[in-house]
């Protein structure tokens, strides 16, 4: 299956995507495959290393090689599939290793590789001059006939379509729904991809090293040469930050001092300045995404606790779907009304069930929830699993 390049539709010829994460990028390839010429525009003033890796699922690799065929093979040659998964305790005693079946199953890996490989892979796939960096987005205006979105250098950009995919902290969001900022979720996370070399971790294996009080230390081989190792603690909100005695890196060395190798040496062998710390948060889910000619995509429409590793996953899929909708009905109000029936259903149960399996918790609230959620993200991990990853865009169904 392809997303097929096709001629602009006649309402819907311009696009500008708020934020250059996986997100933005996706979507921007997306929309300019349907002949819609989409212009990211990000806050940052360069697309820069950032010390993390993520898993593509399944649904994820599928999704992306619709629309861009081939890219898989480029992926898997920079990433690192995952083979086995162990779970060990702090102390070092291994409480269980399995060989995942993933694969076998539904015909993709889970394939583990670093975030910045990822991120120049896909702008790879855009001309250059469609991102525009170091432009942040402060405000927009819509009528009938157009958008146009402001930015902080003063400089204005016109478009039939904003499209927020401005990650957690969504301006975008703020200014279409404003709830808020994101809830912290009890939990602080601290990360960085380093070049390893060590028997305790594995090529093609991902390990879970678990302590008391939720203490978790996470390894993953995201090939190269190089590890991710993700840790995450309980840890009051307001104790998050430094100060002039404590840094990231002595924090995470406190908390999990006297855990048995190799966290020891993996934080030793890390540079400080390459651990990002940061809280973990979600958002709760909203039954509605477009306002006019503003929608959302990723983070900033469904942000959810990283249990699963579906975040840049259920980003590509909305990708997919916002691109098919625009291409294939006349006027953007429908399309960006079917674009919300497609998705909203299928993200909120993902955030419920990530949010279940992160001990995290959402009341069953039916103006939050549609109906249903709850259940259906309660069900069963083979027919959870079976639901997830045997995603077919709305294209292809």
């Amino acid at each position: 299956m392809t997303l097929d390049t096709l001629p602009a539709t006649k309402t819907i010829r311009t696009a500008v995507i708020a934020g250059a994460g996986l997100g933005g990028l996706v979507a921007a390839i997306a929309l300019r495959k349907q002949g819609i010429d989409a212009q990211i525009y990000e806050k940052a003033r360069e697309l820069r290393p950032v010390g993390a890796g993520l898993s593509l699922a399944p649904n994820g690799l599928n999704t992306i090689e619709t629309i861009v065929p081939g890219i898989g093979a480029t992926l898997k040659a920079l990433g690192s599939e995952t083979h086995r998964v162990a779970v060990r305790k702090s102390t070092g005693e291994t409480l269980a290793s399995d060989q995942l079946t993933i694969k076998q199953r539904y015909r993709q890996p889970l394939l583990n590789i670093r975030w910045s490989c990822l991120q120049e892979t896909l702008a790879s796939h855009l001309p250059s001059e469609t991102i525009h960096l170091n432009t942040r987005l402060i405000g927009f205006k819509q009528n009938t006939s157009n958008i146009e979105a402001h930015f902080d250098n003063g400089s204005t950009a016109t478009a039939d379509l904003l499209v927020g995919a401005d990650g957690i902290g969504s301006a975008v969001r703020e200014f279409l729904i404003g709830d808020g900022p994101p809830r912290y979720a009890g939990r602080t996370s601290w990360r960085a991809v380093i070049r390893y070399d060590s028997d305790a971790i594995p090529p093609n294996e991902a390990t879970i090293i678990t302590g008391p009080d939720g203490r978790v230390f996470t390894l993953f081989d995201v090939g190269g040469g190089f590890i991710f190792w993700s840790a995450a603690a309980l840890l009051p909100e307001h104790a998050i930050g430094g100060t002039v005695t404590t840094t990231p890196m002595l924090r995470v060395q406190q908390i999990f001092a006297g855990w048995a190798p190799p966290i020891a040496a993996i934080l030793q062998a890390t540079p400080p300045g390459d651990i990002v710390e940061r809280p973990i948060a979600d958002r709760l889910p909203t039954t509605r995404w477009s306002h006019g000619r503003v929608t959302l995509l990723g983070d900033a429409a469904h942000a959810m606790v990283p249990t699963l590793g579906q975040g840049a996953n259920t980003a590509f899929e909305d990708a997919i779907e916002l691109a098919h909708f625009l291409q294939q009905t006349p006027d953007i109000e429908t399309a960006l009304t079917r674009y919300d029936a497609s998705r909203i259903y299928r993200t909120q149960i993902i955030q419920a069930r990530s949010a279940v399996q992160g001990s995290r918790s959402y009341e069953p609230d039916a103006e939050v929830f549609l109906r249903g959620v709850a259940e259906q993200a309660k069900g069963s991990q083979a027919e959870f699993e079976d639901w997830l990853y045997g995603y077919v865009p709305s294209a292809f169904a």
